[in-house]
């Protein structure tokens, strides 16, 4: 009798396995993004200048609806479009946790102080 619930066990969790297999291959295809998820394409970093690095990077996002790419904990990142459309840089939490954020006076973009006082510029496009 302990080897037949065993067996029936098992059995389950192999057809559960097939399910989740099945229901991953038919929704997700190769390369796609889950819902709500980003990645960094491109990545590109220019030092040429001293005590200044240029860092340009390109990222992939497939958002839920009512959402848009940003950043958040200096990663991309889904945020809330209304953040976008008012340039309310801050509220998406670009900066670490431990950096202080500041709007640009253009509101082109945002500033993150590290407690040294070093501080890291970005510009959104």
């Amino acid at each position: 009798m302990q080897i037949l619930r065993v067996a029936w066990a098992a059995a389950g969790a192999a057809v559960c396995l097939l399910v989740v297999m099945w229901v991953h291959s038919h929704f997700l295809e190769e390369g796609q993004l889950a819902a709500g998820t980003c990645e960094i394409v491109t990545l590109d970093r220019d030092s040429s200048q001293p005590r200044r690095t240029i860092a340009r990077q390109t990222a992939r996002c497939a958002c839920k609806r009512g959402q848009i790419a940003g950043t958040m904990r200096a990663r991309p990142a889904c945020v809330d479009a209304r953040i976008v459309r008012t340039r309310q840089w801050c509220e998406m939490r670009p900066c670490l946790e431990d950096e202080g954020c500041d709007l640009l006076v253009n509101r082109s973009g945002w500033t993150c102080t590290q407690p040294g006082g070093r501080v890291k510029t970005t510009t959104a496009l």
